[in-house]
């Protein structure tokens, strides 16, 4: 290989690559991105309304409308008045009696058909009530009454503009240090989540099998998110077809450890929720789902990671065998695998936390609280993720090192060091002609 030849290859540059396995990874993620299209179509979900679920509905059985509101005075006194809710102008009707005490706060409603005029909150102590201040921007529920009268209640701090500065400071971080990669990575996210909102949730709201309309929207959003973070190029191919391989695989484990321990889900409330009011839907393949949808982020972290590691090794050593290259990059994967497990892990024991903390206080035997339904849930989706990940290692490191060294004749043993090659020590140049030399 001559001297400029073999410093043409730059990260982002060309690699030779065996026309064989470039063939056949192309064509099988063209064959499975036709495949997700057609499962894109079917369970397209229909146009018809879902009925807002009871807990989620006004008194007048409609949906919830907020309006936006700003404490004016909030004080400890008696409470009873007959302006609580109601919107008005001026100060509240005293309360009739001195029957009992709790926290009154008038809020002036900035939005909405009352935009301009006050309302009153009364709200009684206890564990989970806010402590309104002046001040203090808020959200109020609006609802109608039997009669059609106005009424409004507490329903959340305002916080609209708190996030967007958090989000704003996040894509403003991502875009200074990564750059125009991290803008890609931005609308890979926008993406994700069109294809969430727009597609994943309506199909299940629809009665589509849980299932595949994971595994079809995973696809759709692995197909975006790599090729636009990390552009379209053999490298990023190899790892998008590990990701899927690995997908599949974390689909096939969810489902047998699911099955084998049967989980019902039963024990968080917004399951239960589920089955009461969206009968429909099955609470199994949501939880088959979640376990599916959940591995994509670290799956798509360690592939593209493997693939990276395999095409810069088999750039660094051009002399280097596919076997050499391979176990160079597995030793990039392993140290990987151990540390994105405990990560993973501490990842969903810190969900649970709140749930173990009352364990914990529970007199209940260790053995009982790790496999309760709650705990093995996230037990079993610690377990599953780390299968597929630790799995997905060799397997995307196979098929990038496929693609970043084709066999060349003459090529030197498998496992063959740099120190056993033949060199052209004897010649002008020295090292550093062999280093070049065919």
């Amino acid at each position: 290989m001559s001297h400029g030849h073999g410093h043409g290859h730059g990260h982002s540059g060309p690699i030779p690559v065996g026309p064989g396995a470039a063939r056949v990874v192309i064509g099988i993620l063209t064959a499975v991105g036709i495949a997700v299209l057609v499962g894109l179509i079917a369970l397209w979900p229909s146009r018809h309304s879902v009925e807002i679920p009871l807990p989620f509905q006004t008194a007048g059985g409609g949906a919830v409308v907020t309006e936006a509101g700003t404490v004016v005075r909030s004080d400890f006194g008696p409470c009873g008045s007959p302006s609580v809710g109601k919107p008005f102008t001026g100060e509240p009707a005293p309360p009739p009696n001195n029957a009992y005490e709790c926290q009154r706060s008038v809020v002036a409603i900035e939005s909405g058909p009352n935009e301009g005029t006050r309302t009153l909150l009364e709200i009684g102590p206890g564990p989970g009530q806010p402590d309104l201040a002046a001040g203090e921007s808020i959200r109020l529920v609006r609802q109608t009454d039997a009669t059609g009268a106005t009424a409004y209640s507490f329903e959340d701090y305002e916080r609209g503009w708190t996030l967007l500065a958090v989000v704003a400071l996040f894509v403003l971080v991502i875009v200074v240090v990564a750059r125009w990669r991290g803008v890609r990575a931005l609308l890979g996210l926008l993406v994700a989540f069109a294809v969430l909102v727009g597609f994943m949730l309506p199909a299940l709201l629809d009665g589509k099998p849980a299932v595949p309309v994971a595994l079809v929207g995973g696809a759709v959003i692995l197909y975006a998110v790599l090729y636009l973070a990390h552009g379209v190029s053999l490298r990023t191919s190899s790892a998008l077809l590990g990701t899927l391989a690995s997908m599949v695989l974390a689909a096939v484990l969810s489902w047998a450890a699911i099955e084998a321990t049967h989980l019902t889900g039963l024990s968080e409330e917004q399951n239960t929720n589920v089955q009461t009011y969206l009968g429909h839907v099955s609470i199994t393949g949501l939880l088959l789902a979640g376990f599916i949808i959940g591995s994509l982020g670290v799956l798509n972290d360690v592939t593209i990671t493997q693939a990276s590691s395999a095409f810069e090794l088999a750039h660094l050593d051009p002399h280097a065998g596919r076997r050499s290259v391979f176990t160079s990059a597995m030793r990039v994967g392993r140290d990987h695998i151990a540390s994105t497990v405990y990560t993973l892990v501490l990842a969903y024991a810190g969900g649970a936390l709140p749930l173990l903390l009352l364990f914990s206080v529970a007199g209940r035997s260790i053995t009982d609280v790790l496999t309760g339904d709650a705990v093995a849930i996230e037990v079993l989706r610690s377990a599953v993720g780390g299968i597929a990940l630790a799995l997905s290692v060799p397997l995307t490191t196979a098929i990038a090192v496929a693609l970043a060294r084709p066999p060349r004749a003459g090529e030197p043993a498998v496992g063959t060091n740099s120190a056993s090659r033949p060199t052209s020590v004897n010649r002008p140049g020295g090292r550093r002609h062999a280093r070049h030399a065919r």
